[in-house]
């Protein structure tokens, strides 16, 4: 299994509720395809640095997880066929850039304990 890490861009006039229906559905894909999510993490509504089809922001949501690659073609499928996803990225990590994800992990809980 390999370590790959998705960020994807949903269009912004979605209502929060449709924006967390659609973060589950990829979930589902992943999950159902046999992947493991490791971490998920939702980064809200930000600015685009260019325009995309008219729209200046984005919801941006981000998914890590360990799955064969053939998952990933099925995957990005379901992104181009969903209107509500305007721009996607899903890459392998590397053992360096998945070191440093469990470490910024192991940094992102223990700083929500102390709080």
């Amino acid at each position: 299994m390999n370590h790959y890490e998705t960020v994807f861009i949903l269009t912004p006039v979605l209502s929060d509720v449709q924006m967390k229906e659609a973060v589950e559905k990829f979930k589902g894909i992943l999950v159902g395809e046999g992947a493991t999510i490791v971490n998920e993490e939702n980064w809200g509504l930000k600015k685009l640095a260019y325009p995309i089809q008219k729209k200046s922001t984005g919801f941006y949501a981000f998914i890590e997880f360990d799955a064969e690659p053939a998952v990933i073609e099925k995957l990005e499928l379901q992104y181009r066929r969903d209107e509500k996803v305007i721009r996607f990225l899903t890459f392998r990590q590397d053992k360096y850039a998945h070191q440093y994800a469990e470490k910024r992990r192991g940094l992102k809980s223990s700083t929500k304990k102390e709080n």
